[in-house]
């Protein structure tokens, strides 16, 4: 075994290994350096390197010291009897090699470490500020100048920051003091610069006042070993200077401070200055008056410039000029949180944030990652700027002093308060410990396992120092994530909750500003649903005070929360008393496997009146939210069986139709619901839609005809198809569409021809009794009216009388609209004679003559101009306006009457399909295609949009500003960091793509020749 100096009682290299040491054989040698001569032998000397982060750094700076200094043997003998000294420059020496080098360069600044005084304990910034100033005059030489100033400064700095680490490392200061230290130096280090560049630019020096305002957090009093500087300067002129000279002034000394903090030099550069929180960033001027400023932040100022603001604090400069700024900005500050989409705007700019972290850094980014510190800083600034402007004691630019004040007066819960102060000290310390080794800018964990030893040893891990710092910053990251979600919203409830004795709630006032900031509308009333849901003892208002915080803010998320809040009461008023309802909240708590349930819960309730009117008509449906496949719709042949089944089970009409009405509610808000939570797209709620009418009808159908030969005695005598129309053929039908459709009979042979026409519509007539009946599901209107003769012709007809009619007296609308035909329900063999039956009149043989195509346009422009609604926008009415569905699906039509006989691709009943196939067969220009496809879709998506939003029907946008912005919530459009996306961008959106589509419209349906195709423009 490698031992040294063994005649001596020396330290072999098993025992160094235990002290600590990772490289016992390098320390071994670096204790015989001559340099260490007569402390080596020191037990005090390994048991102080022992204690350190980093023995083997500690030893190795130690050892670089010596060398270097010219006073050794003072040196050694001070470190080997002064304890303090020991500590203090050792634990220095073991986080930071940083520092480390600045000692070898600079051996004479250990001294700095060996004073404890009340002083050094706790600097003022006038400490900090007489001692650069001190360094920076040389009474022998006069004061330096240029490039020798700028390296005085800084190894004077590098000396103040030695101390402060001392501090830090030895746990005589705390995080907190030592953040406000380093940002206390930094408002030294500024003015010091200020001072070099009055020197060198005299005559600017005595043109203008200056005053440096720290920011963030420089501002805050709670800056990092190392980071950006972040200030903005504002300037006046002195008596007798006219106000542009003294700006120029200003402008060129303020350059000239931040060259002097950044600019490279012998002794490296101090740190960064940033103006670009100055008005208008980069674009702006470097300085402004104050009222120059004021002016910008009362007209254009964006919301997260008042956010910055809040730590707004003259450090440096003329700080009498400073005050004015800062007493003249904060009413606007404390005014911010009443502007629109305040709340909506800061949570847009975090999460802007941390998408703008590159994905392999997420995880092991302290400051922008989830659960880190922007985390907890956001969630304080936000409840500062919505409380402040009536509770002075929020206004502090310190994250920790805020939240303690926060926590005090009852804005946020005392565990959740203590909680994250304890993770925000964790964040901060953490930070810290990793700045302080190279002295370099970052944020990231390291993943070096040397790097993560020393940072947890220096956190006072010793056992296992990787393991349990990983282990802590995951605990801390998830508890921050977790707080969070829940700190601007569990206050509200506590409002009206039982609390603990000694805990301090919202009063009315706060939880309505509160309510306000996050966009309720009527903050009195949200208080009382939250006061119904989560007030009392019971198991049920235990889990939703556990629940509620969490969902308010995604009601919050939504165009009307009031709303969402509302049905989110009456379904619980509805099922609380349910053993799965509460089991399915209880479950959806963070980090649950059932999670997604109550988010799910709340996007939907809040997204309109459709989906909440359906859930509250069926409240065992939220089910569905909480099932994975839930969300999935049921394919025709599942539903179909479902129904069957139940109708074949059912002891009367009434019944069977009920169960076959249940169902198809149920599935409504399936379809509603994945729709709004993004899982379906249009066409794949048109195809749901359709199956569950189909399905409907089909059990409806079998439940009239069992119920006739039940009432009757008698076998049903003639066999009854029922034929889809229009976008229910189509497989497009909306959340507001009726079902169109036909029925056709044939009767059994041997039964006479009247009574089996009798006895259809007998059964016919009483399906559609049965479907609208009052009762708790939406009525199914079955619309008959494009049959033979419309309202005045038979409601069936034999196939045989079809085939008559259409043989001697159909018109070509009646052509047209047989395109979309088809079976749904019924005989099936019956239906598909049908369609043979029609086919001649869907696709001429020979197209359509040029005065069908004329008879057509002619009928187009007859209802273009009598069936819009008098007084309506043709721009926006997605059904008759212009580039609207009927615009597109007319083109379709026409395009699949005219070659439909020689091309089998166009004989679909879906307009989409129509316009892929006659563009795949080059009857239709592909760019025109796909204008008219976008205009049809958008057209789609708004109709529903609108239908989900309102709960009726309606073929335009709705009036109402906070219906249109659900409606356009529901289409993808969001808030942004600059506030809400407005109405008219929705509106202009939309008229803007059906304007390129009835251009189209023009040119290829009514042969407008005018214009290029859409693909050449």
């Amino acid at each position: 075994m490698t031992t040294w100096d063994p005649g001596s009682g020396g330290v072999s290299t098993a025992r160094l290994v235990r002290l600590g040491f990772t490289d016992a054989a390098a320390a071994a040698r670096r204790l015989e350096d001559p340099a260490l001569a007569g402390i080596r032998e020191d037990p005090l000397l390994l048991e102080a390197l022992s204690a350190t982060a980093d023995p083997d750094l500690a030893l190795l700076g130690l050892v670089r010291l010596a060398e270097a200094a010219d006073d050794r043997a003072v040196l050694l003998s001070t470190l080997a009897s002064a304890k303090p000294l020991r500590d203090r420059l050792l634990g220095v020496l073991g986080v930071s090699a940083a520092l480390g080098d600045h000692l070898a360069r600079h051996p004479e600044d250990w001294r700095t470490l060996v004073t404890y005084d009340v002083q050094d304990a706790h600097p003022t910034p006038e400490y900090f500020r007489r001692t650069l100033a001190a360094a920076l005059e040389d009474r022998a030489h006069g004061a330096p100048t240029g490039e020798e100033a700028l390296d005085t400064l800084r190894v004077a700095y590098r000396r103040c920051l030695l101390s402060i680490a001392a501090r830090d490392v030895c746990g005589t200061a705390d995080v907190a003091q030592v953040a406000a230290e380093l940002a206390d130096l930094a408002g030294a280090t500024l003015d010091a610069a200020l001072d070099i560049s009055r020197r060198d630019h005299p005559a600017d020096a005595a043109q203008c006042r200056l005053a440096v305002i720290g920011m963030g957090k420089c501002g805050g009093r709670e800056l990092n070993y190392v980071s950006d500087v972040d200030v903005v300067f504002v300037a006046e002129a002195p008596p007798g200077v006219d106000e542009g000279p003294a700006l120029a002034a200003a402008g060129r000394l303020a350059a000239a401070l931040m060259r002097a903090c950044s600019a490279t030099t012998r002794e490296g550069s101090i740190w960064p200055v940033d103006a670009n929180l100055r008005p208008e960033g980069r674009n702006g001027p470097l300085v402004r008056t104050l009222a120059s400023h004021m002016a910008y932040y009362e007209r254009w100022a964006k919301t997260w410039e008042f956010q910055a603001l809040l730590k707004a604090r003259p450090v440096a400069g003329d700080l009498a000029l400073g005050k004015r700024y800062a007493d003249s900005i904060a009413p606007l500050v404390w005014t911010a949180a009443q502007r629109d989409n305040f709340v909506p705007d800061v949570q847009a700019m975090r999460r802007r944030v941390v998408d703008s972290i590159p994905h392999g850094e997420v995880e092991r980014e302290l400051k922008l990652g989830p659960g880190g510190l922007r985390d907890i800083e956001f969630a304080v600034q936000l409840l500062q700027l919505v409380h402040g402007r009536a509770d002075p004691s929020l206004r502090s630019g310190s994250t920790l002093h805020a939240l303690g004040a926060l926590s005090t007066e009852g804005y946020v819960g005392r565990a959740d308060g203590a909680s994250l102060d304890e993770a925000y000290r964790f964040l901060r310390l953490l930070e810290h410990r990793i700045q302080l080794f190279r002295l370099r800018r970052t944020h990231l964990l390291p993943t070096d396992p040397a790097d993560l030893r020393r940072l947890g040893r220096s956190l006072g891990y010793r056992s296992n120092p990787v393991g349990e710092l990983e282990a802590t910053w995951r605990r801390t990251q998830h508890e921050v994530r977790r707080l969070h979600e829940k700190l601007f919203y569990r206050p509200l409830l506590d409002a009206v909750a039982r609390l603990q004795p000694g805990e301090t709630r919202l009063t009315p006032t706060a939880a309505a500003q509160r309510f306000e900031a996050l966009g309720y509308a009527d903050p009195a009333g949200a208080l009382r649903h939250l006061e119904a849901l989560a007030s009392g003892v019971s198991r049920r208002a235990a889990i939703q005070r556990t629940l509620l915080p969490v969902m308010l803010g995604w009601f919050a998320d939504s165009a009307d929360p009031d709303a969402g809040l509302l049905a989110f009461r009456q379904v619980s008023d509805a099922l609380g008393n349910t053993h799965w309802y509460l089991r399915l909240l209880r479950d959806s708590g963070a980090g649950s496997a059932g999670g997604a349930a109550a988010e799910n819960m709340a996007r939907v309730l809040a997204s309109g009146r459709l989906a909440p009117d359906l859930l509250l008509r069926a409240p065992e449906a939220v089910a569905l939210l909480g099932d994975p496949d839930g969300l999935r719709p049921r394919s025709r042949a599942a539903l179909e069986a479902e129904v069957q089944a139940a109708v074949g089970r059912a002891p009367s009409a009434e019944v069977a139709v009920q169960i076959a009405r249940s169902v198809r509610r149920r599935e409504l808000f399936r379809i509603v619901a994945a729709d709004v939570l993004g899982h379906l797209d249009v066409d794949a709620v048109g195809r749901a839609l359709s199956d569950v009418t189909a399905v409907t009808l089909s059990g409806a159908l079998r439940a009239a005809a069992d119920g006739y030969a039940r009432d009757t005695g008698t076998a049903v005598g003639t066999r009854l198809a029922v034929i889809a129309m229009g976008r229910f053929g189509g497989h497009e039908q909306g959340y507001a569409s009726d079902a169109d459709v036909l029925f056709v009979h044939e009767p059994v042979e041997g039964v006479d021809e009247t009574a089996a026409a009798k006895q259809a519509h007998a059964i016919v007539n009483e399906m559609r009794r049965l479907l609208q009946l009052p009762a708790t599901d939406p009525p199914l209107v079955v619309d008959a009216d494009l049959r033979p003769e419309g309202r005045q012709g038979p409601l069936v007809r034999t196939l045989a009388s079809y085939r008559a009619y259409y043989e001697r007296w159909s018109k070509l609308w009646e052509s047209q609209a047989l395109l979309r035909a088809a079976p749904v329900a019924g005989d099936a063999d019956l239906g598909a004679r049908f369609l043979e039956m029609i086919a001649p009149l869907r696709w001429p043989e020979h197209g359509l003559t040029d005065a069908d195509v004329r008879e057509i346009r002619r009928m187009k422009a007859r209802i273009e101009a009598e069936r819009l609604p008098r007084g309506a926008d043709p721009t926006t009415n997605t059904k008759l306006g212009r580039g609207g569905l009927a615009d597109v699906e007319w083109v379709a039509q026409l395009l699949q009457m005219q070659h439909g006989h020689a091309i089998p691709e166009l004989r679909t009943t879906g307009t989409r399909d129509a316009l892929a196939a006659a563009a795949e067969a080059g009857v239709l220009d592909a760019q025109d295609a796909k204008v008219l496809d976008e205009a049809w879709l958008e057209a789609t998506r708004v109709r529903n949009a609108v239908m989900v939003v309102r709960g009726r029907p309606s073929d335009t946008f709705p009036s109402d500003v906070r219906e249109l912005a659900g409606v356009g919530r529901l289409l993808g459009y969001r808030g942004t960091g600059d506030g809400a996306v407005g109405a008219g961008t929705v509106i202009e959106d939309y008229r803007r793509i059906t304007r390129h589509a009835r251009a189209v419209v023009d040119r290829v349906f009514y042969g407008e020749v005018d214009e290029a195709p859409a693909g050449s423009r």
